[in-house]
């Protein structure tokens, strides 16, 4: 999808006006729909035993997700199929063409484990259709295509090998299925359509033992009635009482899902962010926009910050292979969570958060400050309302001199250059939970006559 895009933006964009265009009329609510949908009050499934089921996923903080499929062999984007308008006789042929190498998905978890990720996340069916697993619903599948076994199953195997949660994508929206545009129009498609996805969805909560995430994607053209989609949680939580889900099938679901931004949730909601590594979700052979290392570092902090998780995207190629750009900036972000590990993971809702150089975490009375941009010899924190009692330099232990007045904190003889790359981590203890407020500063600072 072109970068100015995410996929809510899509619903509302590109989708809505397809419809439009067609003169599409809503779709009639069946008589069990329509008493689904007045029953807004009614809890979700799940909903009592969320807290119980989601306190791993937010003591884990970073995890990987992984999209791949047949645009992997393309290598023009994931939603090369849409975007470029191929037909569909024109592009699954290149499901013959996908070859994985056997042994690929152990070096994905190799490398998340490596990074310092918790858990996984892959694509069993993107938008293009192509089942990554092996399913009696249709031939257009990992084993009867070009890998010729079930991808998803070797994706379990590798991730549980390092120790790591598995969790399973799985989109909605289905530019191949030919019931997947006219469902939104044709009760009879609607139903023959659902039931192919609750189908699919039974199949991955079946047959590949206990599954940690289900990360719903894309839940155009229908509304959460038109999927059934509170039937197909109660499914979900029948087969895989322990599992988590996210709110892409139109429920609230058990966290957020912010893409490609972070925005922290309130009221204690569940969140997780995602994002990619360059521009594309999918392998795009062109994108050469890779972040930094700093970067990523600084998305995990502030994601921990606003008790967030952190969801990064790798797009393998078509063989299995990560691009080698990742596998670098990922290495270095794992050497820096060997260090850091303990002031972004199992971290509090963090108050402190102005500063031009650095970011902060807390646990309890203890603020972390991440500086990202080293200015040397000292830092210095404006309007910290709590009094500091000691501080030292994470990466070595060393205490560091301090000097507090009502107004600032000043952390002095630092070294000239960054102890650490990519970011430099002071573990301050304080008297009590830190709060900050610039604002009294900049209300009571003295302020000498002209």
């Amino acid at each position: 999808m072109p970068n100015s895009l995410t996929r809510r933006n899509m619903l509302k964009g590109t989708g809505a006006a397809m419809l439009a265009a067609a003169g599409a009329a809503a779709l009639p609510a069946a008589p069990a729909l329509a008493a689904q949908a007045s029953t807004t009050t009614a809890p979700e499934p799940g909903e009592s035993t969320r807290a119980q089921r989601l306190a791993w996923w937010q003591a884990a903080r970073f995890g990987m997700f992984i999209h791949f499929g047949t645009y992997s062999v393309i290598g023009r984007h994931e939603w090369n199929m849409e975007e470029e308008a191929v037909p569909v006789v024109e592009y699954a042929p290149h499901a013959k063409e996908f070859h994985p190498h056997p042994g690929s998905q152990r070096a994905w978890a190799k490398l998340a484990k490596q990074a310092g990720m918790k858990y996984m996340v892959m694509t069993t069916k993107h938008h293009e259709g192509f089942c990554n697993f092996d399913t009696k619903l249709t031939d257009y599948n990992a084993v009867k295509q070009g890998p010729g076994r079930d991808l998803v199953r070797e994706y379990v195997e590798a991730a549980r090998a390092e120790g790591l949660r598995v969790g399973f994508y799985y989109s909605l929206m289905d530019w191949r299925h030919p019931d997947g545009a006219i469902c939104a129009t044709d009760e009879a498609a609607r139903k023959r359509f659902v039931e192919y996805t609750h189908g699919l969805v039974r199949e991955l909560m079946t047959n590949y033992g206990k599954i940690d995430i289900l990360w719903y994607d894309v839940d155009w053209p229908l509304t959460p009635e038109g999927w059934e989609s509170e039937r197909m949680n109660k499914m979900v939580f029948e087969l895989q009482p322990e599992i988590i889900v996210n709110n892409r099938n139109g429920l609230k679901g058990d966290f957020s899902t912010p893409e490609q931004h972070i925005t922290a949730e309130t009221g204690g909601r569940a969140w997780e962010s995602c994002m990619t590594m360059n521009d594309s979700w999918g392998y795009q052979a062109g994108d050469d926009n890779w972040k930094s290392s700093k970067t990523i570092v600084r998305n995990i902090i502030t994601c921990a910050k606003g008790g967030g998780n952190y969801l990064l995207n790798i797009g393998p190629k078509g063989d299995g292979s990560i691009p080698e750009e990742s596998v670098h900036v990922l290495r270095e972000v794992g050497e820096w969570l060997q260090v850091n590990d303990h002031t972004v993971r199992d971290t509090d809702i963090c108050q402190p958060g102005s500063s031009v150089y650095a970011n902060f975490t807390c646990r309890g009375k203890t603020l972390y400050m991440h500086v990202h941009y080293w200015p040397g010899e000292y830092v210095a924190i404006s309007g910290l309302m709590t009094k500091v009692k000691s501080a030292m330099l994470v990466l070595t232990g060393q205490p560091i001199n301090f000097v507090q007045d009502e107004f600032r904190v000043r952390f002095t003889g630092l070294p000239i250059e960054a102890p650490q790359y990519p970011v430099t981590t002071l573990e301050i203890e304080c008297e009590d939970i830190p709060t900050q407020d610039t604002g009294f500063v900049r209300k009571n600072h003295l302020r000498p006559s002209v």
